[in-house]
């Protein structure tokens, strides 16, 4: 009797999870955007291996996206197209600016035409940016990451591939900055990318997802056009073009995870 009540049990189970699966899934008809860090080998014991994507599944993921009919697309051209873009638009994004951008994720985007936009943190050398989230992260994990050099930016963006975009000076946790301060992170920012680059930087990342109203209304002012958050979704047909939500791909995601979160924004 006990095996009966277990395998009723587990065909209810199994009846609710498919139900839920079904209604939650998203018309293909608004656009994704995956946020990414770094297309690299895991580090074995590593805090941060969740930012660590292994080349050989980023490109199982684009040629899976490319096989699945997939259009991608740079942030700038997705806010300047919203409505008119076609269906199952996606836009892949990286934060912060890692040198495995180059080495590993841009061959894998160039060999199948996969554009993307790069977020770049203008001060990033160095720096151990996740103690300016919680200080107890002090372990200088991040800072021992390679990062791009501004040789470097500047020929991704004059890729045809990769627009490059802001992400503060020096990937600050806008919360703890006063008006003036989180004003000079985001307008210097802007002005030297665009000096770097010779392109207007009209795309934003906040760093760490954290912000407020007054940082989206001081991004504004500042001259971005979007900005995307770390809120995990896909966005509608009218969105917040300032406060745009991203699916999240971790470094240990199966490939049947990624297709799930593509479809419903979710694990």
């Amino acid at each position: 009797m006990i095996w009966i009540l277990l395998l009723v049990l587990g065909l209810l189970s199994l009846f609710v999870y498919k139900n839920k699966y079904k209604r939650n899934k998203v018309s293909w008809k608004s656009p994704r955007i995956l946020m990414y860090h770094m297309v690299r080998e895991h580090i074995p014991n590593a805090k941060f291996n969740k930012l660590r994507v292994k080349p050989a599944e980023f490109e199982k993921q684009i040629l899976w996206m490319k096989e699945q009919g997939f259009h991608f697309i740079t942030m700038q051209k997705l806010q300047e197209n919203w409505g008119k873009h076609l269906e199952k638009t996606v836009a892949i994004t990286f934060d912060d600016g890692y040198l495995d951008n180059l080495e590993n994720a841009y061959p894998i985007l160039e060999k199948y035409q996969a554009k993307a936009t790069i977020y770049v943190v203008v001060d990033r050398h160095d720096r151990d940016w996740s103690t300016y989230k919680k200080a107890h992260h002090n372990s200088g994990e991040l800072a021992r990451e390679a990062k791009l050099n501004d040789e470097q930016v500047q020929f991704l963006s004059n890729s045809g591939i990769i627009e490059i975009g802001s992400h503060t000076m020096t990937h600050a946790n806008l919360s703890k900055l006063d008006d003036a301060e989180c004003l000079v992170e985001l307008t210097q920012s802007k002005q030297q990318l665009e000096n770097l680059t010779a392109k207007l930087v009209t795309s934003f990342a906040y760093p760490f997802g954290i912000y407020s109203q007054r940082d989206v209304e001081i991004a504004k002012q500042a001259g971005y056009s979007n900005a995307v958050t770390t809120k995990e979704g896909i966005d509608g047909l009218d969105p917040d073009f300032m406060q745009l939500q991203r699916i999240k791909i971790s470094g240990k995601d199966s490939i049947r995870t990624i297709k799930r979160r593509l479809e419903c924004g979710i694990k």
